[in-house]
């Protein structure tokens, strides 16, 4: 992206990615229990209790509850068979796409994942046309929500300052991160989960066809 462009407008939108544009929570929790079927969880409560949260610190609560330790090759195996699930199941998260095709503000996506689930996932799902290579990994950038960084990194990248950021994030972890770098956090809330308690100055959505009218409103303030 151009970035003397990028600075002649007014906002810049950074995604989430696994369960703001792609229906991917699932199938990652599902992944867990096709590996570890002494799991007694569902994908739903697996889905709540590791939303958003880096897959180490996840593993380490695994472990915790499994009473035992991972095998070394865990990652490896998890990751091939996220990118199994993927391939076959992967799509956009409901009106994603229609969505896009009317957001014209500069936009990128912050995501805890790999470089490599990231380009597998927009590929997949269709949605590598409406970003290009305006991705960023917290395992590029160093950082994980709700630390700050990865958000700060994506915003000087893209060539704005925190407060011309508006954050669409899912997950609480990507909420306090949104906080933490000065940048307005809009909510998504999938229809049909209740909706969490608010913990700052974020606005909820359970539509993504009402996000083009909050960033317009956004971007006039």
């Amino acid at each position: 992206m151009d970035v003397y462009a990028a600075k002649m407008s007014r906002i810049c939108v950074i995604f989430d990615l696994d369960g703001t544009l792609v229906d991917s929570e699932g199938l990652c929790n599902q992944a867990f229990l096709d590996l570890l079927p002494q799991l007694s969880d569902t994908v739903e409560s697996l889905t709540q209790r590791y939303r958003g949260k880096k897959l180490s610190r996840i593993c380490a609560d695994l472990e915790d509850r499994l009473c035992r330790n991972l095998p070394d090759a865990f990652e490896q195996h998890y990751r091939q068979r996220v990118a199994e699930l993927f391939s076959r199941e992967l799509k956009p998260m409901p009106g994603v796409l229609e969505m896009l095709e009317v957001t014209n503000f500069p936009k990128c996506i912050a995501s805890s994942g790999p470089p490599l689930k990231i380009r597998q996932a927009l590929q997949v799902s269709g949605l590598a046309s409406y970003f290009g290579d305006n991705f960023f990994s917290s395992y590029e950038v160093g950082s994980w929500k709700p630390e700050p960084g990865l958000f700060q990194y994506a915003a000087n990248a893209m060539g704005f300052m925190p407060g011309q950021c508006v954050v669409v994030e899912d997950s609480e972890v990507g909420i306090e991160a949104a906080a933490a770098a000065g940048m307005k956090a809009f909510r998504y809330v999938r229809k049909g989960e209740a909706s969490p308690c608010r913990t700052g100055d974020e606005m909820s959505f359970d539509d993504m066809l009402q996000l083009p009218q909050l960033l317009a409103h956004f971007a006039e303030r």
